[in-house]
């Protein structure tokens, strides 16, 4: 056993159940281990590599940033936060963003801009915000109580107040929990640990027309969905959706720390001087890492995702023992007839590193792993079934 596994489960807190590997040094979606065993990566840090392991544009721009200036807090303009701010308008075209460092920070700043913005309309009220069954939208307080699974509300309690609990795609539940405390839906278009479950047309509908009938806010989490993952940079955009708040993270940075909260007309200056806040917010290297992704999302690309993701499911079919596949371009829930992270660690020992979501295989790759890399992937996952 590595001497790094065995002082890591001395020293680490036991948050989290690792796959048996030390892992090295990579290149795009091949990762080596302290062995120098090769795996192909179908999980990029849980979507966060969005062009895979020391990828050189980014590198250079990080680099570029550090020997500039490191940090210098939200008290003084810098030009990569700046620019970024101005290009994830541009891609989403909402008004304003507020960085952060996290998803869970991002939803966080979601749910108070939503609550400020009733509260500001409504007399100083306390409005009620309704997120899906299923969903996930991290793990502070706050956002563990948005989170619509009870196995999360564990432990943790007393939790604050002013959330519902909608089943997904299940329109007359939502009409029925909508009153006039309700101040938004919160909502993932897919859902990542809740199963990769994909909300539907009809019901985003329902969101809209219930939206400008009772002046609630849209609130989009693409925390995971977000940049470029699912063949469009946004989710929402496949829905014609015009969301009031959208919140991201993971791919944004390319594997830096750095979460945003976009913020559309109706909300762009609900928050003043002092209302929010975060130390790291908006960290230059953070943000030059984050532009040298996002300018390479373009529509080749985006094309390009959605094609791997029609590709890998349509061969992904053919296996026997794969019941149905679920989600997005490159983010795809495979219900298999067997156990899913048994399956995962059998493709661990055959240099194939995949993620489980409840009880599917979850696979979010790189965006540039290759047609080459999915096959030989696949034909793994194949003898593992």
């Amino acid at each position: 056993m590595s001497t790094i596994i065995e002082r890591d489960k001395a020293f680490v807190a036991s948050t989290y159940g690792r796959f048996d590997v030390e892992l090295v040094k990579g290149s795009g979606a091949v990762l080596y281990d302290s062995c120098g065993k090769e795996y192909i990566d179908l999980g990029a840090g849980i979507a966060v590599n969005t062009f895979g392991a020391c990828d050189k544009e980014w590198i250079e721009a990080v680099t570029a940033q550090l020997n500039k200036i490191q940090h210098t807090s939200n008290l003084y303009y810098t030009e990569p936060c700046t620019l970024l701010a101005e290009k994830l308008c541009e891609k989403s075209g909402l008004k304003k963003v507020f960085f952060s460092n996290s998803g869970a920070e991002a939803n966080e700043c979601a749910i108070k801009v939503a609550r400020k913005y009733y509260a500001d309309n409504h007399g100083g009220a306390e409005g009620e915000i309704i997120t899906l069954k299923n969903s996930f939208h991290g793990r502070t307080v706050a956002t563990l109580k948005a989170t619509g699974q009870d196995v999360f509300h564990k432990n943790f309690g007393p939790f604050p107040d002013g959330f519902k609990y909608c089943e997904a795609n299940n329109c007359d539940e939502l009409k029925a929990l909508v009153d006039n405390r309700t101040a938004a839906v919160m909502i993932e278009i897919v859902q990542g640990e809740g199963g990769v479950n994909t909300l539907t047309k009809e019901f985003i509908d329902c969101i809209k027309e219930l939206s400008e009938k009772a002046g609630f806010l849209i609130v989009v989490d693409e925390v995971q969905t977000g940049n470029g993952r699912t063949g469009k940079y946004f989710a929402f955009q496949h829905l014609c959706l015009e969301p009031d708040i959208v919140s991201t993270a993971k791919g944004l940075g390319g594997g830096l720390p750095l979460g945003a909260t976009l913020l559309g007309e109706r909300v762009k200056d609900t928050l003043a001087a002092g209302d929010h806040g975060s130390t790291f917010g908006g960290n230059p290297v953070a943000c030059a890492g984050a532009l040298s992704i996002v300018d390479r999302i373009d529509e080749k690309l985006l094309k390009e995702v959605a094609e791997k993701g029609e590709y890998i499911k349509a061969k992904l079919l053919k296996i026997p023992k794969v019941k149905s596949v679920s989600g997005l371009g490159l983010m795809l829930g495979i219900e298999i007839d067997g156990d899913a992270k048994q399956t995962a660690n059998e493709c661990l020992k055959k240099g194939v590193l995949i993620l489980t979501a409840k009880s599917k295989l979850r696979m979010v790759p790189p965006l540039n792993i290759t047609f080459e890399q999915i096959d030989a992937a696949i034909e793994i996952l194949k003898e593992c079934l």
